[in-house]
Formats: C-alpha cells, structure tokens, sequence
C-alpha cells in the first residue's frame, strides 16, 4: 500500500512538473509574440519610408519569433523527457554532431541567412529600390534572408545569393543625379555656346510642366575637357527619383533646338582640298 501510495505520488509530482514546463512554454511563447508585436507596432508609419521600415521590422519579428519558439520548445522537451526518466545524453550527442555536420554542409546557407540579416536590419535596400548589384541595374523584385531578386533592364530575373552581395549601390534613394555633356568645334567661340546653355538652363528651370522633376539645375559647369573632336561643356542636373532619364532626354532635345536657332554647330566638318598640279608646257 506504501509503495503504491509512493508512486502515485511520484507520477503525480511528474505530471505537476510536465504541467509546469508546459505553462512555462505557453507563457514565454506568448511573451516573445507580444514584444514581437510591440516592435511591428513601434515601426509603423503612413510615409513610404516608414512602410518600408514596417515590413522589415516585420520580417525581422518573424524571425526572431521563429527562432524564439524552437529554442523554447526543444529546451521544454529536453526538460520533459528529463523528468521521465529518459537518458537524453544520446540525444544531446547526436544533436551535437548534428550541428557539426549541418554547419560543415550548409556554410553558404548561413552566409546568406547572416549577410541577408545585415541588409534587411542596416535597410541597404528593399523591395522597390532601384539597384546596382555585381554588374546588373535593376529593380528589387524579392528579397528574403536568403537571396536578393532583381528586375534587370532586359527583363530578365537575376536571383543573387546574399552572401554574394557586395558593393551596393542604391538608385532609389533621396535624388537622382545626371550630366549632360555637348561638344562643340574647336574653333566655335566657347562664350557664345555656354550662354546659349545657360539660357536654355533656366528656361528649362522655370518651366512649371518639369520643376516637379527637378531638384537642383540644370547648372552649367563649364568646360569639362579638350579634345580633337571639340570642346566638351558640361551640365549637371538633380531630380526626383528615377526621373532623370526623363529630364536628360527633354533638356538635349532644347539644347539641340537653342544651338540650332543660334547656328551653333555640334559637328566638325573636315574639308579636304586637293590642288591638281598643272604641267607647264614645255617650249
């Protein structure tokens, strides 16, 4: 009667304990999803900015939520089959030898996983963003922790693994910048074709169908160099974002107009004379 009473106690003390760490589980599963929460919640924002910084928060909450609610649940059942009684020193040596061996097969997998972390938590770039990444422009199609997608110019999907992304640059950021060089002939008077640009310039400044475009310029910058084709004069011009195709196009098109209205030229024509030798008659 004693040993029963014994072990009823027992298995009851077990089932309080199982009980305990299951609670436990619960309450630390429900804590992690509520500071998760609270982070999405905080990174909120109506601009387009603070959208983008949601959905990484976002993407950065689910995975600390994930990687959170696998270490509670293999410590709760390591714990549980502890108190069972099991020996779960095989266990914990095969786990052991486990992560030896995926982190020998899987080096490029955390890689990417560690270098996709750092773009989405630094906002390198995001979904939307025009980029130049290892020799291809294009817009960020999907990016996940483990691979960036881009839309290149030709249409084509290049799927990039994050650990071999390196040297980015972001096109899609602030503003964008163009230069638009014009050669002239070298015997052209320089003076009259830069006050034919800067005329043209703040034409195109003041026109209210293209200030919207515009964020600084066009600014003539002068001479920019001397070659056997001409002299080379330079503008420079910022815009809004992905617009200075747009604005480069619309302002050689009115330089080309204003250097013909003025009879500037753009080309130099080599002239080739040839003197034929007329023989003297002999006498």
């Amino acid at each position: 009667m004693t040993y029963l009473l014994s072990r009823w106690t027992e298995i009851g003390l077990r089932g309080l304990q199982l009980l305990a760490i299951l609670l436990l589980g619960v309450i630390f599963a429900r804590i992690l999803k509520a500071l998760t929460s609270r982070l999405v919640q905080i990174s909120k924002s109506h601009s387009r900015t603070g959208a983008m910084r949601e959905q990484q928060t976002r993407t950065m909450a689910g995975l600390l939520y994930s990687a959170g609610l696998a270490v509670i649940f293999a410590v709760a059942v390591l714990m549980a089959l502890r108190i069972l009684a099991f020996d779960i020193t095989p266990i914990e040596l095969v786990g052991g030898l486990a992560s030896v061996a995926l982190g020998f097969g899987a080096q490029n997998l955390i890689k990417d996983l560690i270098n996709g972390f750092f773009i989405v938590f630094e906002d390198q770039y995001g979904v939307g963003d025009l980029i130049q990444l290892n020799g291809e422009t294009g817009r960020v199609e999907y990016l996940t922790l483990r691979r960036t997608v881009i839309r290149a110019v030709s249409g084509a999907m290049v799927n990039v693994p994050n650990s071999q992304v390196g040297q980015v640059s972001n096109l899609s950021r602030d503003w964008s910048q163009t230069f638009v060089d014009v050669t002239v002939p070298s015997d052209e008077m320089v003076g009259r074709a830069l006050a034919t640009l800067e005329k043209t310039a703040g034409d195109f400044r003041e026109d209210a169908d293209w200030s919207a475009a515009l964020v600084d310029g066009p600014r003539v910058l002068g001479v920019e160099s001397l070659t056997l084709d001409g002299t080379v004069l330079r503008l420079q011009v910022r815009t809004a974002l992905n617009r200075k195709d747009d604005v480069a196009r619309e302002l050689r098109r009115r330089i080309k107009l204003a250097f013909e209205q003025s009879r500037i030229p753009m080309t130099h024509t080599h002239k080739l004379a040839v003197h034929e030798e007329v023989p003297t008659p002999s006498a």
